[in-house]
């Protein structure tokens, strides 16, 4: 008895498929082989990602290190260093804060440089030597122009006029009669700061 053909062929094995990766160096896809953590594609993209990894590690060292010395250099700050980046803080809120006032003296005008305090002072009414409790009073600094901020730039007459036009005289009197003592610990003036930073970035908004 013959057998029948009945048209069917048997498969033909097909080949493996081969799979790729996209070099992180030159982007150009190269067969994975059975190192399947290997990203690059040969030896002169693997050197050039071994120098990037280096310089990656280096960099990270060297932040690192920055970071540890900014931090011993803040835990050995002084007191009078606080005050003095307190002060600066609280100044340039000052001028932000009156950015769209004349000065508080002669109620001119100057443009430019207000944040800087390139034309513009934050200028004590009641002296910081004479009055040290109101150094950071709001009550008592104010945007003044340098040239009236300078000796013999101005009066304390006019610089008064000025301050009871901007907070009223009742405010000024209670200003000028505050005889409090106040003495700011380190901790205090950390806190002054952070909460004139925040300020900042809420008038700047």
């Amino acid at each position: 008895m013959s057998l029948k053909c009945t048209g069917f062929k048997q498969p033909t094995p097909s080949a493996p498929k081969v799979r790729t990766r996209k070099c992180v160096i030159c982007k150009n896809q190269f067969p994975v082989s059975f190192d399947g953590f290997k990203n690059w594609c040969g030896v002169e993209c693997g050197a050039i990602l071994g120098q990037k990894k280096l310089e990656a590690q280096k960099a990270k060292a060297a932040k690192a290190d920055r970071k540890q010395d900014r931090a011993r250099k803040v835990a050995m700050k002084t007191r009078s260093e606080w005050l003095h980046d307190m002060q600066a803080i609280f100044n340039k809120w000052v001028r932000l804060r009156d950015d769209e006032l004349p000065c508080i003296d002669c109620g001119k005008w100057n443009t430019g440089e207000v944040l800087r305090g390139g034309k513009w002072d934050a200028g004590h009414y009641l002296s910081r030597g004479s009055h040290p409790h109101l150094r950071f009073d709001e009550r008592n600094v104010f945007k003044q122009l340098k040239s009236c901020n300078m000796p013999g730039g101005t009066t304390a007459a006019a610089f008064r006029l000025g301050v009871i036009d901007r907070i009223g005289l009742d405010a000024v009197e209670a200003l000028e009669a505050d005889q409090s003592v106040k003495k700011w610990t380190i901790d205090d003036l950390k806190e002054i700061i952070a909460h004139y930073r925040q300020k900042i970035k809420e008038l700047k908004k």
